[in-house]
């Protein structure tokens, strides 16, 4: 049973995938890389499975993410407890990690931390499809992101929607996509990407009855520089809509079709713990959302 796991050797195991490495891990709990060693062992005997993989950076099994997740909650309602209770250490700030999309960290989402007084943030930037893998694995305590399937021991609270457009500046869609069927002009033309797992293009075109966008890709892998090389000419994209409004008002940017948009319905995924911090922290998010989001 979880009772039974002895705490010290979870939160070893929780070191070592924080820290990276055994030896950072012993560093960090000022013990010997020995020490850290045998306790991840007779954890992995304890439990019958193995919960590292013994990569650089150490990455947890399926198996172990349970455990880390379990870890990393027992030291948030230590923190809150501590807290109430006025302990030693109460008057540090407590620290909530959160895994968020770039578009969101770019356009509506900071605006809801500085509200959240005694809250160090730590945001781990991953696409919303992705972000709540970093739920399951333990590695964050909340997210925003596109599944609204709960991970296990989460709950579940939507945003909103946050609407793309596909635009290109004005002299790349005369020189590249005039005068042709959009579906044809957008599976040639030059697309911008924000990484290699980015199908996000592709999948406008297969909306549109093509199969995929262009092979000719830039590859940009921050929002704000993804907007401005569609600005500047590389290629089209798609925009979310906060950002390339200006840029359309200024003329900087045209719509290959206005008639055509994607929405991504964005959902919070948090820890289900009774926790002051994170429960402040999803009321600012979904406040936040609430006037920068579509419903």
């Amino acid at each position: 049973m979880m009772t039974e796991l002895p705490l010290e050797q979870v939160r070893t195991l929780l070191a070592v995938v924080d820290e990276g490495t055994f030896d950072a891990a012993a560093a960090a709990l000022h013990v010997t890389p020995s020490a850290v060693s045998q306790r991840v062992k007779a954890l992995e005997q304890r439990t019958g499975r193995v919960l590292l993989q013994r990569t650089k950076p150490v990455r947890p099994t399926e198996s172990g993410a349970v455990l880390v997740r379990f870890a990393r909650q027992l030291a948030r309602l230590e923190r809150d407890a501590r807290g109430e209770l006025g302990l030693s250490g109460a008057g540090e700030p407590t620290r909530v990690s959160v895994a968020v999309n770039a578009d969101s960290l770019a356009t509506w989402f900071l605006p809801a931390l500085p509200r959240l007084a005694g809250i160090c943030f730590e945001l781990h930037r991953e696409d919303e499809d992705h972000t709540a893998a970093l739920l399951r694995e333990g590695l964050v305590m909340a997210a925003v992101t596109s599944s609204a399937e709960p991970v296990p021991g989460c709950t579940v609270r939507p945003l909103g929607r946050m609407r793309y457009l596909p635009v290109a500046a004005p002299e790349f869609t005369r020189d590249r996509l005039d005068g042709r069927p959009l579906r044809d002009a957008l599976s040639e033309a030059p697309v911008v990407a924000f990484d290699r797992k980015d199908d996000f293009q592709d999948g406008f075109v297969r909306r549109l009855g093509g199969v995929s966008a262009g092979s000719s890709r830039h590859l940009v892998p921050t929002s704000e520089g993804f907007v401005a090389a569609v600005a500047a000419g590389l290629g089209w994209g798609m925009v979310p809509e906060a950002q390339a409004g200006p840029l359309l008002d200024e003329g900087r940017l045209v719509l290959l079709d206005p008639r055509e948009w994607v929405d991504v319905t964005l959902n919070w995924q948090q820890w289900r713990l009774d926790s002051p911090a994170l429960a402040a922290l999803a009321d600012a998010v979904a406040e936040t959302a609430a006037r920068a989001l579509r419903r």
